[in-house]
């Protein structure tokens, strides 16, 4: 809202570089204008105000000066209360002040802006601000306003871009003051020399016609103003320095806040981006798909994360989670959780202990820590999905017929409730489905509840669905952008994070399995059923490597293992080969000494393997082997 009068009660009039004369309308010794808290500095008049017949200007009685001043200085603050950003706050430090209080105001800002407790490194540098450029069409005179250029540092040649304040100096030392000064006295003019060059003398008034205030911030100087009147219009007085005080404080304030908030929406999103995968695995039978959206501008960063962590046995976990808040905290505890939850995956722990994991390391973390999480587990070889639920939006499922589904899964508390019992189910997971995670971001805004949102994404899947006919799915990318159109103008309050797995599954006949018993015959018996599979299989290239590989990992697991041995061969694009025993020691990779008769297993396995892996299990361990078809 602006500070609006008619063209004939303008104060002062302006003869800096840049304003047209025509513009320029004098009024005889005005004390000060009247201010309206919420409209114009200058727009209320009193029966005791006498008014010219040239101009109409007001002529503010003595008595009421006091009063006036504080409704300006009221209806200035909440105006530059209003900025969000540094350019705002410049521009409503402008037009409040410009021309109700002076003819002009250059605005200097410390060059770089510190924030916070940073400690600013090398010399103080004020550059004059940009900011307050506002555009000639919108200073208008009926708002009180007027036209005076653009750029404030094209006025009169005045200013020079950039200043550096030297220590001990004039400069230096008003603004380490607490008040504004008036620039007549010795010491403020060689300041006012200091911070504007050579040749300012043609462009500031003698006298009582500049202020310099010095802009502090809540620990340090973070820039200065310089308000200006002309020669036609009654100079300063004492007063005008507490009001240029209030000015100067409060555009301080709020830009020493919109740093600080800057700096931590810029560390909160790039913790958040860090937190995020940066590319999701490629694991067999299933393909993946995400995407991430922040929040819009008007909110701040949040908790929102997904993840896929390859498990043992070709299975991988799907996890979805949002954070309670919008700030540095949410951002920081989501990496805390999303690195717990890759943690505990890699025990290989049931879904539901994960989840009873993740609650009590956020009850540790505080009580007021506090978020949604659903972690499911798919096996490509079952075809089959265990989910398990704390607080979260139940996934999506879309069949190859396309029909989509709400998955019924059993619903619990947010993890960091405490004493939260919860509950997996196990679900069928036929190939070519598709599974959709999502935060509420994307199905909850202020224009609809989130069963409202559901069944819309219900229905976007099932239209989505059909472009491709019943018998094709969908491309998940194109399912991804499909479901992040159906977001409206207003749905954008929170993040939106979203995970689209593609079943494909592993069929049985590309599957073989067998126990073998812990015994001295039980490599050879692994070598004759692997060459028995590959040849199945028409893969008899890779006997020679395999039985190799494999008699190294089973006769290792033969000298420590008291249960029976698995092994598994899987066939996809690669040919997998996985042995598990019950002993919790991990193998290491070592250089066997030259004495030595054993170590040297998986020194062979690394050198002929295209990749190798070890997995703790909650029953032991899982040694795997990949080899290029």
């Amino acid at each position: 809202m602006g500070y609006r009068a008619s063209p004939s009660l303008v104060p002062a009039s302006v003869t800096l570089k840049g304003v047209p004369a025509q513009a320029q309308h004098v009024v005889p010794e005005q004390p000060f204008p009247q201010a309206h808290p919420e409209s114009s500095a200058l727009s209320r008049t009193t029966q005791d105000n006498q008014m010219t017949s040239h101009d109409a200007a007001f002529v503010v009685d003595s008595s009421r000066l006091s009063a006036d001043r504080l409704r300006y200085i009221g209806a200035a603050t909440r105006r530059i209360a209003r900025g969000i950003d540094l350019d705002e706050i410049g521009v409503a430090l402008c037009r409040a002040t410009v021309p109700t209080f002076s003819d002009a105001i250059l605005v200097y800002l410390r060059d770089p802006l510190p924030a916070g407790d940073e400690r600013p490194t090398g010399p103080l540098v004020l550059r004059l601000s940009r900011t307050d450029r506002i555009p000639q069409q919108e200073r208008d005179l009926e708002d009180g306003i007027l036209p005076v250029p653009g750029n404030l540092s094209e006025l009169d040649g005045l200013g020079t871009e950039l200043c550096e304040v030297l220590p001990g100096g004039a400069l230096s030392e008003v603004l380490r003051g607490v008040r504004p000064v008036f620039t007549d006295a010795p010491e403020a003019w060689a300041a006012l020399t200091e911070l504007l060059g050579k040749g300012f003398e043609h462009g500031v008034v003698p006298g009582r016609r500049a202020i310099l205030a010095s802009l502090r911030g809540r620990r340090r100087v973070i820039g200065a103003a310089l308000f200006l009147r002309n020669s036609d219009r009654r100079p300063f007085d004492d007063d005008d320095l507490l009001v240029a005080a209030q000015l100067a404080t409060h555009s301080a304030l709020g830009i020493d806040k919109t740093v600080l908030d800057g700096r931590q929406a810029l560390i909160a999103g790039e913790l958040q981006r860090r937190m995020l995968p940066r590319a999701l695995p490629r694991c067999t039978g299933v393909r993946l798909a995400s995407r991430y959206l922040p929040a819009a501008e008007t909110a701040r960063v949040g908790g929102d994360w997904y993840d896929a962590i390859p498990l043992p046995g070709s299975r991988i976990a799907l996890v979805v989670g949002d954070v309670m808040g919008h700030d540095m905290a949410s951002a920081a505890l989501m990496g805390q959780l999303r690195t717990t939850a890759q943690t505990l995956a890699g025990l290989d722990l049931p879904p539901q202990e994960v989840l009873h994991a993740l609650d009590e390391q956020a009850q540790r973390l505080g009580p007021d820590y506090v978020a949604t999480c659903l972690y499911a587990v798919y096996d490509p070889v079952s075809h089959r999905i265990t989910i398990a639920d704390a607080g979260h939006p139940p996934p999506m499922l879309l069949h190859l017929g396309g029909r989509a589904e709400v998955l019924r899964v059993p619903p619990s508390a947010p993890i960091g409730v405490g004493g939260v019992d919860f509950e997996a189910v196990e679900l069928d997971a036929p190939a070519g489905a598709t599974l959709l995670l999502y935060t509420d971001g994307l199905v909850e805004s202020r224009l609809r509840d989130v069963w409202t949102g559901m069944e819309q994404l219900r229905e976007k899947l099932a239209v989505t669905a059909q472009l491709t006919g019943p018998d094709h799915p969908p491309p998940l990318e194109a399912v991804c952008e499909e479901v992040l159109d159906m977001l409206g103008p207003g749905d954008r309050d929170d993040d939106i994070a979203l995970l689209a797995a593609r079943f494909e599954g592993i069929a049985p006949s590309d599957v073989a399995y067998w126990f073998l018993e812990p015994e001295d015959a039980a490599p050879r018996r692994a070598r004759h059923l692997a060459r028995q599979a590959l040849s199945r299989w028409g893969m008899e290239n890779l006997t020679d490597s395999v039985e190799l590989l494999v008699s190294e990992l089973v006769t290792n697991a033969v000298r420590y293992a008291t249960r029976p041995i698995t092994m598994r061969l899987l066939r996809t694009d690669v040919l997998r080969c996985e042995v598990g025993d019950d002993v919790p020691q991990l193998p290491r990779l070592r250089r066997a000494r030259a004495v030595e008769e054993a170590g040297r297993g998986l020194y062979v396995v690394n050198r002929l393997a295209r990749r190798w892996g070890v997995t703790r299990l909650s029953t032991g361990k899982l040694v795997w082997f990949e080899l290029n078809r």
